[in-house]
C-alpha cells in the first residue's frame, strides 16, 4: 500500500511540473508572438514567463484548489433555483421587491420598467 502512495506521489509531482512548465511555455509563446507586435513591448525568456504566470496567480487567484468551490457554487445555485420554484407568486413577487430594495442596479431599472408598464396599462 506505501509503494501505491509513492508511486502516485511522484507521478502527481511529476504532472504539476509538466503543466507548470507548459503554462509558462504558453504564456511565453503569446507574449513574444502578440505585445512586441502590437505595443512594441520586449520579448521575454521562459523564466521571465514562469514569473508572470507566478505573479497573475498571486494576484488574481487563490493556491487553493479550485474544483471544490465551483461544486459549491453549483450546488448553491440549485438550491436557490428549487428554493424559488417552490414558491407561489405573492412569495416571489415579496423576495424580488426586498433584491429590488438591496442590490439597486438591474434590479431597480426593472422595477421602473415595471412601474411604468403598469403606469401605461391603468
Amino acid at each position: 500500500m506505501k509503494k501505491f502512495w509513492i508511486k502516485k506521489g511522484i507521478m502527481f509531482f511529476f504532472i504539476f511540473i509538466g503543466t507548470v512548465l507548459l503554462f509558462g511555455l504558453l504564456v511565453m509563446s503569446l507574449w513574444n508572438a502578440i505585445l512586441p507586435v502590437v505595443l512594441g513591448v520586449k520579448s521575454i525568456t521562459f523564466l521571465q514567463a514562469l514569473g508572470i504566470l507566478l505573479l497573475s496567480k498571486i494576484l488574481f487567484g487563490s493556491f487553493k484548489g479550485g474544483f471544490g468551490r465551483r461544486r459549491h457554487h453549483k450546488e448553491t445555485w440549485m438550491a436557490m433555483q428549487q428554493k424559488f420554484a417552490s414558491m407561489n407568486p405573492e412569495e416571489r413577487e415579496k423576495f424580488k421587491a426586498e433584491w429590488r430594495n438591496r442590490c439597486g442596479g438591474r434590479w431597480r431599472a426593472a422595477a421602473k420598467d415595471d412601474t411604468a408598464t403598469n403606469l401605461a396599462a391603468e
